[in-house]
């Protein structure tokens, strides 16, 4: 029989993939039998401009994996509100002991300190390549490549192969828990006249949820939107636009004045727990989550956290660690999946004005009196379920 060429093949040079392999080789497992794939290049990467929040406790799994400190702007509080609606709930970072919440970086400078810890080791970075067939034997699982610059075929073996590459949901399969929230998120940068330093802003509205997040000079905007709307928002001017978001989020930051360029992506859940004998998924191509709370790479971390533990326990059968992976995985995923589900559902399900959409504001304001609830869920949306 022979030797598989790696050990642990990983699918997706990602932030949660490239998490893997580094906690991996500082965990003592080989480095040079652990290989990455990705059809980007490493200069391609950096320059993705896009905001990604990460959790405290993300932050040290990014410490842990020897990717921190990274260029981001940290959130010490965060204002839930429901718009049109009293009621709203204030968390800090006081209250819980932590120096921030989280924190908000570019997806470009998370990758690249990562990129540069990874060059310290011996773990193989095979780029450009996309994943064609795999094929999984008793033995080993095969893994046909091409290069996506010359068109060349190549293949390798590895004895456990991970899937870190997700995707967004409106190119991904259908998975078991699957649900189109008919939204769509506009992404984009914002500057106003009066910043309000290190607190992020969560607004419900009938639409979904419009969050303000401190980055800079300014605020990483995430405003979730139905479809026609977030359609017509894309097609307006920059000032058009930033009247538009006035309206919707109110005064608290006073005028909105600079917009950068906007994005837009089809929002919904895409979840399933895939598992073979020598695969497992993680990250985004094991759940797709609506971003309202800003958890989706957050859970895709504590993938990656968990899976190296289990997969550096075993000396001899390596696929003994995907079961207790999955085990181990499975309270925080659902929890997680859940409460973000319930949110994008609940807080958007009915109008403005409605007597549903009063009791959801004057909730909002009652978790800052259940202070028992309130840490659960601050401690979930930092940690997870632990």
């Amino acid at each position: 029989m022979n030797t598989p060429d790696f050990d642990i093949a990983i699918c997706g040079a990602g932030p949660v993939g490239q998490a893997l392999a580094l906690l991996l080789s500082r965990q003592g497992f080989t480095a040079e039998k652990i290989a990455l794939f990705d059809a980007k290049t490493a200069a391609q990467a950096e320059q993705d401009a896009r905001s990604i929040a990460i959790s405290y406790g993300s932050q040290q799994i990014l410490q842990r994996a020897g990717s921190w400190p990274i260029k981001a702007s940290a959130i010490r509080e965060i204002h839930v509100s429901r718009r049109s609606h009293f009621g709203r709930s204030l968390m800090r970072a006081d209250d819980y002991d932590v120096p921030a919440l989280g924190y908000v970086a570019r997806y470009g400078d998370i990758i690249s300190p990562m990129q540069n810890a990874l060059a310290q080791t011996q773990v193989h970075m095979l780029r450009p390549f996309h994943v064609g067939h795999i094929e999984e034997n008793a033995e080993h699982v095969v893994v046909n490549l091409k290069h996506t610059e010359t068109g060349s075929h190549s293949s390798v073996t590895t004895k456990i192969l991970v899937q870190a590459e997700g995707g967004t949901f409106a190119d991904q399969t259908q998975r078991d828990q699957r649900h189109d929230y008919q939204q769509t998120a506009i992404i984009a940068h914002v500057t106003c006249d009066q910043p309000q330093p290190q607190r992020a802003f969560e607004r419900f509205t009938d639409q979904g949820p419009l969050a303000l997040l401190p980055q800079e000079d300014g605020y990483a905007l995430v405003w979730c939107a139905r479809p026609a709307l977030a359609e017509k928002l894309i097609a307006l001017d920059d000032q058009t636009f930033l009247a538009e978001l006035q309206v919707a989020f109110g005064h608290r930051l006073g005028q909105f004045q600079q917009i950068s360029k906007r994005n837009a992506y089809p929002l919904g859940l895409n979840a399933q727990p895939d598992s073979t004998g020598r695969t497992v998924s993680i990250g985004n191509a094991a759940q797709t989550l609506h971003p309202v709370a800003g958890q989706g790479l957050n859970l895709g971390l504590r993938d990656a956290h968990t899976l190296a533990k289990c997969l550096s326990r075993q000396t001899t059968e390596l696929t003994t660690a995907i079961p207790q992976f999955i085990e181990q995985r499975q309270t925080d995923r659902q929890l997680t999946i859940r409460i973000t589900d319930s949110m994008a559902r609940v807080f958007a399900s009915s109008p403005d004005g409605s007597f549903t959409q009063s009791l959801l504001g004057i909730s909002l304001g009652a978790i800052d009196v259940l202070k028992p609830f309130k840490n659960l869920l601050a401690g979930q949306m930092m940690y997870g379920w632990r």
